[in-house]
């Protein structure tokens, strides 16, 4: 568990990632990184993160790892710059937007397989609003994070956007593709409000 002050600074990190490259004017400079990670040891250890935008409650950018791969605070910086101006499904965010979104942090725990004989037996094990869903098939792969299910909380309709939104059929379960599955914790700056 992230303490609240700890989630606190990673919204503001995000928010000043996406305002620098705005802006131009360097916030996060190595020397202000060194004294976070000094202030903070959990920023150094290595983490995952999704960075999700939203602006008058609609999505406008969402870009993360699934894998720790790098220090947290590091993810954390270069998924909240993805996210706003590197997300395909959106143009990039402009200055005039960033007093209008909401930035929500998701930081995930390590996924894992799902063992799963059948399209019922896996409608058996996922446990939605819970599980994030890693979908991987003949090189095809996507993530839907847990709150995704809040707004496609049908199984069916659930996996028939994610093997879309892998480049694949709606019905590509029927392939028996590799699930993963892994959990999150979550904070926004709705919360903190």
């Amino acid at each position: 568990m992230i303490s609240d002050e700890l989630k606190r600074l990673m919204l503001h990190i995000a928010r000043a990632a996406i305002r620098e490259e705005l802006t131009g004017k360097p916030e996060l400079t190595e020397e202000v990184k060194a004294r976070l990670k000094a202030a903070y040891p959990e920023l150094a250890k290595p983490g995952a993160v999704f960075v999700t935008i939203n602006e008058r409650s609609s999505l406008r950018g969402c870009i993360g790892s699934l894998v720790a791969h790098r220090p947290l605070l590091e993810d954390l910086i270069a998924n909240a710059k993805a996210a706003a101006f590197g997300d395909p499904r959106f143009p990039p965010l402009r200055p005039e937007e960033l007093d209008q979104i909401t930035i929500e942090i998701s930081l995930l725990g390590e996924p894992k397989p799902l063992e799963y004989s059948d399209i019922e037996d896996l409608r058996r094990k996922i446990r939605p609003g819970i599980d994030g869903v890693v979908l991987q098939l003949d090189g095809h792969q996507a993530t839907f994070l847990p709150q995704v299910w809040e707004e496609l909380p049908d199984f069916d309709q659930f996996f028939a956007h994610l093997c879309l939104k892998a480049g694949l059929p709606p019905n590509c379960l029927e392939y028996h593709p590799k699930i993963l599955v892994y959990q999150v914790e979550k904070w926004s700056e709705e919360d903190f409000r």
